[in-house]
This record gives structure tokens, sequence and C-alpha cells, in this order.
């Protein structure tokens, strides 16, 4: 993480909610992380709307702690936040091929954070960034030059994962970008800073709603609820 401040911004979440006891339980565990500023639970809507300088993978972490789970449902303010799902196009891994998840939030014209986890890699070092173009014809191969680079993310022993063998990463922190002006464009993370190979990671870059912006409970698309759908995420490596 990166040591400059991280401004505090509002995330909401759907969590299973049945009594007071349950958002205390979310609340508690939320808190435990730190640079939290408000924990607020609906019951009748089962959300929870968090305000704090946290990521918000660590804040879905917190609460699934709790035997519950939790789907982002918005972050920041309306038309400030964006998301890239990280796939490889490597043929081994065609079984299983998102690694990986990357969110980004505008807390200025001038200013956004990142949240990035990897899931099922291998140890490294891995250099994240922006790349010019959102053509994903052959992977990473056709995304361009680099046009913004996050920290390296080092994957240790440590890292290792219970539940598939593989090692996970994650980074969480700010830069100096406009969101409007990387919609569109690809999120690559690579084994090195400046080449791309058929086994990295990448995704296009486009908008996700904001805080208070997505109240659905059915998706118009498949009939199926925010659970269901969520289950689907799961199986496809989406974890957070």
């Amino acid at each position: 993480m990166s040591s400059t401040k991280i401004d505090s911004f509002e995330t909401v979440y759907n969590v299973p909610l049945s009594c007071d006891s349950c958002v205390q339980s979310v609340t508690k565990a939320v808190k435990q992380l730190g640079d939290i500023d408000s924990v607020k639970g609906d019951i009748e809507k089962n959300r929870v709307s968090i305000v704090g300088s946290v990521a918000p993978s660590k804040i879905v972490e917190a609460i699934q702690s709790t035997g519950r789970d939790a789907i982002i449902r918005g972050t920041g303010k309306p038309n400030s936040a964006a998301v890239s799902i990280l796939e490889s196009f490597a043929p081994g891994d065609k079984p299983a091929p998102v690694k990986g998840l990357a969110r980004f939030v505008a807390i200025s014209p001038t200013k956004a954070l990142v949240d990035l986890t990897m899931t099922g890699v291998e140890k490294g070092t891995y250099y994240p960034g922006i790349r010019a173009s959102g053509n994903l014809t052959d992977g990473a191969l056709s995304t361009g030059k680099v046009l913004y680079k996050l920290p390296p993310i080092n994957v240790t022993e440590k890292d290792l994962e219970s539940c598939n063998g593989g090692y996970k990463g994650n980074s969480f922190v700010q830069l100096p970008l406009d969101i409007s002006d990387i919609v569109g464009r690809s999120f690559v993370i690579s084994k090195d800073p400046e080449k791309t190979f058929v086994d990295s990671l990448c995704g296009v870059v486009a908008r996700s709603a904001g805080a208070w912006e997505n109240d659905k409970y059915v998706c118009n698309c498949t009939g199926k609820t925010i659970w269901q759908e969520r289950v689907d995420a799961h199986q496809r490596g989406i974890t957070h």
C-alpha cells in the first residue's frame, strides 16, 4: 500500500442482515480494520454503507469473517467509479481465466484510488499498469503502451491461498489520474515492467456504479438475484 494518505470515500454493500446484532457484528469486524469513519446498516434493505479510507476488498473480507457474504454495490460519487476484471489468455488458464479484479474510485477530478486483488497466481514480482488500448484480441499483447504505472506487487510464500494452492496479491494506491481518461482502455498486470506476455492478466476498464446508484436486486438480463449472480461470480474466480 502507498504511504500517501488515502482520502475517505463511501462504499455501499449488500449484506444479509436479519437483526440489530447482525449490524453490530458487521460494524465491529469492519471497524477493527481502522481508518473507518462510519458504518450504517439497513436491515430492511440488507445494505451497509461505509465511509473510510480502507480498500473495499479488505472490507469485504472483514464482513466475510463474520460468516456473511458481501457484494459491493457502488463506490464513490456518481460517475466516479470503474472496474476491470483481469483474465489470463494463456491456453492453460482457459478453464479458470479470471485471476484478478481492479476497482477505481475517483476522490477528486485529478485523483483516484485503485483497489487491486489477484488470486491463483504464482510467486514473484508483478507490474500493474494502465495501457493505451482496450483491444484484447490477443490478450495483453494487443493493449499497447503503458500510460500509467502502479507500484510493483511482490507475491511471496506468505501469500499462499488455502483454497486453490495458488498465491494472492493486493495493492491499494492513490494515483494522479482522471477516471474518464482511462475508461475503455485496459488494465494489465505483467511480470515485466514494460513487456506483456500471453499469460499477463488484462481487462478493459469499464464504468461501474457510484454509491447509492445501484439498488437492483434482480438482474433484468438473467432474471437472477444478486446472490445467485454472486455464486456465478465466485465460480468465475471473482471473490471481492
